[in-house]
């Protein structure tokens, strides 16, 4: 089992990297429908890439494997969207807020409802403090409601934790989780590729000019996306979905947090104090033995 929380923390620090590629890469290229697939095509190239290498080159696949990694791949292109659009209307402590309580709330509840995992004093602790460290991030939105960026992110990323677990659950003949991580990000290669042909003759003035070198970020920010999902896949075969997404979730918080600091916009002493909460609520975790 430690070698799983291992795995989860690990790919923690990958998605808190991620989290900052990609509103560099917003404000490197603009937030349209087109930009946000132009990152997910550049980002699901390079986690192909890195997956195929990891996997020896070699690719299997399932009927229910293509199909459930299809369901996947139009769920990331979906949260790309709403990200990239959220990151440019609504405050990033909130974008932070409804992205992360989405992505604990609906797995813990899955798991929880559907699957009988048990509700222990540990998950509740941690997801209890976990939720006020993210409410204590919350600003007052200067740019307008943004209802429906929150609601988008909060369901969008929710769902990738839910769609993960059924992948491993449903009694259905699958591959591994590397070939449906590789699957997925074939997916959304198809997908993004199709809709920038499709918008490819229309360009928003809030545009800049392609670079190599946000060709770049994107890449490595799909790399390691797409590795951090696979390792979770892995987890999620050893560990509840209730116990590992409040740890993703603390994590995250934290990395983010941690990354700022070396940013120009350095977190404020709520932050601080919310990333304090989120810790304990992690921590609660391993250390309360029930």
């Amino acid at each position: 089992m430690p070698l799983y929380y291992a795995i989860i923390l690990t790919s923690v620090l990958m998605y808190g990297v991620c989290f900052a590629l990609r509103d560099v890469y917003r404000k490197m290229r603009g937030s349209s429908l087109r930009i946000s697939m132009e990152s997910s095509l550049f980002g699901a190239v390079a986690g192909a890439l890195v997956l195929l290498c990891l996997n020896g080159f070699r690719l299997s696949f399932t009927p229910f494997t293509l199909w459930i990694s299809l369901v996947a791949a139009i769920n990331v292109l979906a949260f790309s969207f709403f990200s990239f659009k959220a990151l440019d209307r609504i405050d990033l402590s909130l974008f932070s807020v409804f992205s992360m309580l989405g992505g604990m709330v609906l797995p813990f509840l899955q798991g929880v409802l559907f699957y009988r995992e048990p509700i222990t004093l540990a998950k509740g602790v941690a997801v209890v403090l976990i939720t006020a460290a993210l409410a204590l991030t919350v600003t007052r939105d200067k740019k307008g409601t943004g209802c429906i960026y929150y609601i988008g992110i909060f369901v969008l990323n929710g769902m990738s934790g839910v769609i993960t677990k059924l992948f491993n659950e449903l009694p259905f003949e699958k591959t591994g989780a590397t070939d449906y991580s590789v699957w997925m990000s074939l997916w959304t290669v198809l997908l993004s590729g199709l809709a920038l042909l499709a918008l490819s003759r229309k360009r928003e003035a809030a545009e800049v000019r392609f670079t190599w070198r946000a060709c770049g970020v994107g890449s490595l920010c799909g790399a390691l996306n797409t590795v951090a999902n696979m390792m979770l896949v892995v987890a999620l075969l050893h560990v509840d979905a209730s116990v590992q997404y409040p740890m993703v979730t603390g994590g995250v918080m934290i990395v983010s947090t941690l990354i700022s600091l070396f940013g120009s916009r350095k977190p404020d002493k709520r932050a601080l104090l919310a990333v304090a909460v989120a810790f304990i609520g992690t921590l609660a975790i391993f250390v309360i033995p029930i």
